[in-house]
């Protein structure tokens, strides 16, 4: 996915829409903050997500991080290859790396960011 054609919340989650479904992942900048990656718990297919629910969390070496859902909805499916293969995360954070697909119940939020948005508010916070 291009990283310039997304959407970004500002807890560093993308997301990506298509027909009703929004595929949701974790930028770059934030995987590369958290470093070496040991672990990620996603939801179940059917759960019920709103926006701001802490869907999963992802740990690393250093900390462990909450994930945000940036959508509404229910999960469609889980990237639950992820669990074995966290480099896929590292390597590839908008292909490869994305965590969940969620059916959208509501319209995205006018609060999320463009990735010039995304990447002045990432300076702030860092």
């Amino acid at each position: 996915m291009d990283p310039q054609s997304l959407k970004y919340s500002p807890s560093d989650e993308w997301i990506h829409v298509e027909g009703g479904v929004a595929t949701v992942g974790i930028t770059e900048l934030a995987v590369h903050a958290l470093t070496d990656l040991v672990y990620i718990d996603l939801p179940k297919v059917g759960k019920t997500i709103q926006v701001d629910d802490v869907f999963g969390v992802v740990e690393s070496v250093k900390a462990a991080s909450d994930l945000y859902s940036p959508v509404a909805g229910e999960v469609i499916e889980s990237n639950t290859r992820l669990a074995d293969d966290l480099e896929s995360l590292s390597k590839d954070p908008f292909g490869k790396g994305w965590l969940i697909k969620v059916r959208l119940s509501q319209p995205l939020s006018a609060e999320l960011l463009d990735r010039a948005g995304y990447e002045a508010n990432w300076d702030q916070r860092h």
